[in-house]
């Protein structure tokens, strides 16, 4: 993970296959704060494109970085206003 930002808070969808993950990290993000960042687990390796998919069109959210190791994939989503 970045040192450029702080997690707020952690959404694991491990196991739960699409829509799921991308319909948590929204209610999830909705609830944070601008400036939030919010950790979202998931193995569900199409959360990989969803995840980036969503943020690209959603106004008020950044993703900011992904990782892939062990079948995880990790994403890490900014609420910016």
């Amino acid at each position: 993970m970045s040192s450029e930002y702080t997690v707020t808070e952690t959404l694991d969808v491990k196991g739960q296959s699409c829509p799921m993950p991308i319909v948590k990290t929204k209610q999830a993000i909705d609830d944070l704060e601008a400036g939030d960042v919010l950790e979202v687990i998931a193995t569900d390796s199409g959360s990989m494109s969803d995840i980036q998919g969503w943020a690209d069109g959603t106004d008020g959210v950044e993703l900011l970085e992904q990782e892939e190791a062990d079948d995880r994939y990790t994403h890490y989503v900014k609420k910016t206003e």
